[in-house]
């Protein structure tokens, strides 16, 4: 299981330093973090520029109005309530219905009011938040995430993360979640994390616990046949956020909703390196040829010349 970082460089692969120096440092101007840093200033541009964001039911900025939240999830069948600066997938609830008095998680856990009030209250004392600063609780309406993925997942939302250099899609995964990740679609938390062939949308990969995966932990549905539809599409939002925000290198998290199609979840001006291994191959080779392009492509050419150059093969089998 152990390697030389010899051979991690001669397979392009990417670490920490490189990324901060090399990436993040020389394209992202640290004026432009707090548009991606806090998730209501995201959702608020992601309008103005016409990008669908999962709907706004309301935010939580005092105490005094943590009080006022019942009244505020009134005649929500289900919901999700986040930090706005929270990273990670830290203390995101997710709640898929409500029951009476009692809201309803994924995994059948029933809250009280009372539960989720203290949830909020957490949130706003920013026990989630990017170093502990006082923070705000996004209220948002519940995904309802295309039918085609629901065997690939376990209890929660998967995601697609793009990222994005200099506006041109560079390498992409989908994340599942499992029961090991309590539902959420966060690697580090036991999520399955499978590459995305950038020419065409379909599995090449799935890894878990860095460890490489051909079905999922919990439902058993092989991944090789994993194909995400409207494919351009997402490729064509995650490109966009380059003019959106300004950021040279950034992470786009999206989803695909059943009913309004592609949406932007959330950006990332340090996305982790971790869809390296779900992709089986380093960053390096594909920056650096990007790093070779003139300024000023159009979005449309900067996709088609990724799905171009960084086409794979998969390394999973079709079921028979």
């Amino acid at each position: 299981m152990w390697t030389t970082p010899a051979r991690l460089h001669a397979k392009g692969i990417i670490g920490m330093n490189r990324r901060n120096i090399r990436y993040i440092g020389r394209y992202n101007n640290r004026r432009l973090y707090p548009l991606v840093d806090d998730k209501l200033k995201t959702k608020l541009l992601a309008q103005e520029h016409g990008i669908t964001t999962p709907a706004l039911i309301g935010t939580v900025t005092t105490q005094f109005g943590v009080k006022h939240i019942r009244g505020m999830l009134a005649g929500h069948p289900g919901f999700v309530i986040k930090p706005a600066k929270g990273s990670g997938g830290k203390g995101i609830l997710v709640i898929e219905r409500v029951d009476g008095d009692h809201y309803i998680k994924p995994s059948g856990a029933r809250l009280s009011l009372g539960d989720v009030e203290r949830h909020v209250s957490n949130i706003l004392s920013g026990l989630y938040s990017l170093g502990g600063s006082p923070d705000v609780a996004l209220v948002e309406a519940l995904i309802n995430f295309d039918d085609s993925f629901a065997e690939y997942t376990y209890e929660g939302v998967p995601d697609i993360r793009v990222i994005v250099f200099k506006g041109y899609p560079v390498m992409a995964m989908m994340r599942l979640s499992t029961a090991a990740s309590d539902g959420k679609a966060n690697l580090h938390q036991g999520a399955v994390g499978v590459g995305i062939d950038i020419a065409s949308g379909t599995a090449i990969r799935g890894v878990q616990f860095d460890r490489t995966r051909h079905d999922h932990p919990d439902t058993g549905h092989e991944l090789a046949s994993l194909h995400i539809p409207d494919w351009e599409t997402l490729l064509l939002l995650a490109a966009s956020c380059y003019e959106m925000t300004g950021l040279g290198y950034l992470g786009a998290d999206m989803v695909l909703d059943r009913d309004h199609g592609p949406m932007l979840l959330e950006l990332n001006a340090r996305p982790g390196l971790a869809i390296q291994m779900a992709n089986g191959e380093g960053l390096r080779p594909r920056l650096d040829l990007i790093e070779r392009q003139p300024d000023g492509v159009p979005s449309e050419e900067r996709v088609a010349f990724a799905q171009r150059h960084f086409a794979r093969t998969s390394e999973l089998r079709e079921p028979a």
